[in-house]
């Protein structure tokens, strides 16, 4: 009864675990983005079914091609570098059992060089996963949502996410999801100014910081406040730079 969906994007390093964690599953689909690495060789040998396809930075776009492609009833949408546990297993399979229910909704917990992040972005992070086909949609290219008119549940046991192993790669991805998000206010008419490049940074890293208790988390918890500070401002400065039509804007 359920599908797992897995979009991929050279994840040679965490595709195997996410996989070996889904097999459980009646169907593991991989929407791959065209990856240049191990990927794909490593997704067919754990017996996933690999589709390759671009993603055109628009998440929901890849997401909602996934919704015509799976087979089962249920749809289980995980990141590769996200875990799903034996107990979250058998909440799910006890779960759709429930048909007046359309989908879950997961709480998830962030694992940041070595240590769980208790406070700031990541902070009581819900995120819906687990939805019946036929009954929604996903919006946003990125940080993409699922809109449905159907009640939707909320499961006890969290999803495990260990996302940016490397300072490097929580870069690429600040760098590729500033891109996004720049365009998409682009193309809904916002723009941005100096006193927004400068506020907005400041005020997202004192939020994550001090409001709503990042300190708490020691080094890693400075880290990442700081890395989504930076990434409020990349966002402002791309939407600034294609307002301005200047040459490097993304």
């Amino acid at each position: 009864m359920v599908s797992a969906v897995v979009l991929t994007k050279n994840e040679e390093e965490n595709i195997a675990e996410c996989l070996e964690k889904l097999k459980w599953c009646d169907e593991i689909l991989v929407i791959d983005d065209i990856s240049t690495d191990k990927t794909v060789e490593l997704a067919k040998k754990l017996g996933a079914k690999v589709i390759q396809h671009p993603l055109n930075l628009d998440f929901s776009a890849q997401r909602n091609f996934a919704l015509d492609q799976v087979t089962q009833k249920w749809i289980l949408y995980v990141d590769s570098d996200e875990r799903i546990s034996y107990l979250l297993r058998q909440e799910i399979l006890k779960a759709i059992e429930d048909i007046s229910f359309k989908a879950f909704r997961l709480r998830r917990i962030d694992y940041f060089f070595g240590k769980q992040l208790k406070y700031g972005d990541v902070k009581d992070t819900k995120v819906v996963r687990l939805v019946r086909r036929g009954t929604g949609k996903w919006v946003g290219k990125v940080h993409e949502v699922w809109v449905s008119d159907g009640r939707v549940g909320e499961l006890k046991n969290p999803l495990k996410h260990y996302p940016h192993p490397t300072i490097a790669s929580f870069l690429r991805h600040i760098n590729l999801y500033s891109s996004i998000r720049a365009k998409e206010l682009y193309q809904q008419g916002i723009k941005a100014n100096v006193f927004s490049i400068t506020f907005y940074p400041f005020a997202k890293f004192v939020y994550l910081y001090v409001l709503s208790l990042g300190f708490l988390d020691g080094t890693p918890g400075i880290i990442h406040a700081l890395m989504m500070s930076f990434h409020s401002f990349l966002v402002r400065a791309k939407l600034y730079l294609l307002w301005k039509n200047i040459s490097g804007a993304p």
